[in-house]
Order: structure tokens, then sequence, then C-alpha cells
């Protein structure tokens, strides 16, 4: 057999993958071992040369995002999400795989992986073809992955029906393999692309609600709502004083800070509030400090629960845009109440004088700020049934219409 090799037309290697060949084909990481993924015979050909077991599953190579309903059952939005950021890219997404994928091809499983290849001549060919690719990295089985098209050519001349020379590959190693077949997702092989790209894009896949107001105006109903709606509840408060409590890093800063608030590595809250509540400049210091290592804690929960196939979140910050976080929401809510009623619900909930509370209301933007700033305006003057009722009717807005 003779091993031809491709530079410029591309029309003779689609008829040979057409014809149940295989071709050599060049991606941005390593050349692979094309055959048409939808012909066992093809499929087992590429098995037989490349010397690999049968119980190891093939990916498909396909020509971008659309491929995911033709080729899979149930395609989680996420999936829709990092294939409009990554493809054509170096990463590879296993799926649930439609009855029509050759029992050869999953090994006996019922997922398949898709991979957008980032080579032109490869694109090209994909859609000449009109197949995907069933093609793994185009060496023999435990053999140095192949960058260039002379090295598969001295792997398999004679053994194979077509090459294309596409130049060198840049990346020089297989792709990022995750399964999002099933919840919660896993990276299966950490490749060209770093999971941290993918964690943060599918962060930033998120219905991201942002809710805002001052101390006793009735976001832990709200948030309680979402929370029932299957939302992560991200309190920028609670996270701050659990920080207090586990970040020595925080602590340290504070310390340097406001000397004298920090007795044996515990904060004195109350200590530190005379100092901040009554000095603008240094609650500014102060949140500057805060925001920095919450913002941190948020992105480390928003990426854990995105791979845990998560869909809506829900942040709750006095200073949802000052403090930054506003910049991962869809959406923000602000959510107010009468003065004297905010004042009745600090002084029970958290059992302070009156005088601390005013002080602590004071020391907050005023409802102007709020009503300027955010998307949505809920009030909470009435009772507790009414207020929750409110905030149902429009979580369900929000959510339906994106």
């Amino acid at each position: 057999m003779e091993t031809r090799l491709f530079k410029d037309d591309l029309a003779p290697a689609a008829k040979l993958i057409k014809a149940g060949k295989l071709v050599a084909v060049p991606t941005e990481t390593v050349y692979g071992l094309a055959g048409n993924g939808l012909d066992p015979e093809a499929v087992e050909k590429i098995y037989e040369v490349k010397g690999r077991p049968s119980v190891k599953p093939l990916s498909l190579m396909v020509p971008g995002p659309e491929a995911m309903d033709i080729y899979c059952e149930d395609v989680p939005e996420a999936a829709r999400t990092l294939a409009a950021r990554f493809w054509p890219g170096p990463l590879t997404i296993i799926m649930k795989a439609k009855k029509h994928i050759p029992s050869i091809v999953l090994a006996g499983g019922d997922t398949v992986g898709l991979r957008c290849p980032e080579h032109p001549m490869t694109l090209e060919l994909l859609k000449l073809s009109g197949l995907p690719f069933a093609a793994p990295s185009a060496n023999p089985s435990g053999e140095e992955s192949p960058k260039t098209a002379q090295k598969v050519y001295q792997y398999f001349n004679g053994k194979i029906e077509g090459i294309i020379d596409g130049g060198t590959c840049g990346l020089g190693f297989e792709s990022t393999i995750i399964d999002m077949s099933r919840t919660p997702y896993r990276i299966l092989r950490q490749g060209a692309l770093p999971v941290e790209d993918i964690e943060s894009t599918l962060a930033a896949g998120l219905k991201i609600i942002g809710i805002t107001g001052g101390s006793g105006s009735g976001k832990t109903t709200a948030l309680k709502t979402l929370e029932d709606m299957g939302a992560l509840i991200l309190d920028c408060d609670k996270i701050y004083h659990q920080l207090l409590e586990c970040s020595p890093e925080l602590i340290n800063e504070i310390d340097s800070a406001f000397p004298g608030v920090v007795t044996e590595g515990v904060l004195q809250r109350k200590a530190l509030g005379t100092v901040v509540f009554n000095d603008q400049e240094a609650l500014k210091k102060l949140n500057s400090i805060s925001h920095r290592y919450v913002d941190m804690e948020i992105e480390r929960r928003l990426r854990s629960f995105a791979m845990e196939g998560g869909r809506i979140a829900a942040i709750d910050a006095i200073e949802l845009f000052v403090g930054g976080q506003a910049k991962r929401c869809t959406h923000t809510l602000a959510v107010l109440a009468d003065r004297e009623k905010r004042i009745e619900r600090i002084m029970a909930r958290d059992g302070i004088s009156r005088e601390y509370a005013e002080m602590r209301i004071d020391a907050q933007r005023p409802d102007s700020y709020f009503e300027e700033l955010c998307g949505h305006v809920l009030r909470n003057d009435g009772d507790a049934e009414e207020f929750q009722k409110a905030c149902m009717k429009l979580f369900k807005e929000i959510l339906n219409n994106g």
C-alpha cells in the first residue's frame, strides 16, 4: 500500500475517508489517525493499525458545536458553554451517546467524546467528508504522539492510505478531556487546555442574581427562596466571617491595617467596629482588604458549584457594586425596607443594642443608591409571606426570561 501525502487538494483525502480508509490529520495538539467514526470496519482498522486495546473508547472529531445534538443525548447547557468558548480547540467533551454511534467506538460504554480540532485543513476535511472522525493520536500505542506529518509517515508508511501535511502541531500534547455525561463533571485527562480555564468558563456561564440592600432589609428571605429553587447561596458577609475563622492571611492584613483589634490571632469584632463605623476612610480600608479575600473565595465556590452541574447562584452583598461582585451577576436586585423595621430586625437577629443597630445602618448606603444601580427592586415593608411570594414571582420571571 502506498501512503499518500496531501498538502493542498483535500478532496481525494475526503474520498478515502468516505471509502472507509484511514488518513492521518493535523490538529493544534498532535496528529490524529482518522477514519469514518460511523463505520465499524474503519474504526476496527484504527484499533488494529495503532495497536490500541479494544477496551479503550475513541472520541469523535466534529466540525463544530452543532454536532452535539447529532451524536449526543441530553446535552447539558454547560457543555454548550464550553464548546462556544473553546471550540475549535484542545477540549474533548464526553456526553451520552446516541444509539447510532457504533458500539466499537464506545468500547462497550454509553458515552462518546466530541472534539473540534483547531486546524483549518482538518476542519475542511470534516466538512468535505460530511462525517465525524474517530481519531486517536497517530502513533502506535506506547510511542510518542507525533507533531509532524514526517513522524506519522515513519510510524505508518504503508499501513494507512493517507497523511495530510499540515505542518508542525503547535501545542504538542493531547486535548484536555472532561466527562459531562453525569454530575459532578470530571476532568479525565489534563491536556493542552488548563482546568482553571474550564472551571472559570463554567462559572461565568451560571445565572447569577446579585442581591443587595442594607442590613435588616430582608435579603435572607429572598435568598432562601432562591435556595429552594436550587441556587447556590453566597452571602458575602457570612463568607467574610468564615474567613476570619480560617484565614490567617486575612487576619494578619487586618492586624497590620488596624493595630490593636487582633488579640492572639483572634479579631475583636466590636473593637474593629468601633473604629470603622465612625471613620469612612477606615471603613474603606477594611473593605478593600475584605473584598479581595471574599472575591477569591466566591470565585472558588462558583467554580466548584459549576463543576457539580449547578446552574443558578445568588450573591448577597451590601457592597455588591463597590466590592466588584456585580460584574459576575446576570441580574441585580435591591431589597429595601423601612428604617424602623430594619432596626428591629437587626436587634432581634444579632442581639445588639438599638444604638449599635442604628450605628450599623447609618454606616451603610441610602436606599437611593441601591435603587439607582440595581435592575430590580423589591420592598419588604409588609409581612414575611407577602414578601416571599413577591420574591418567587420575580425570580421565576428572571430565570424564565434568561
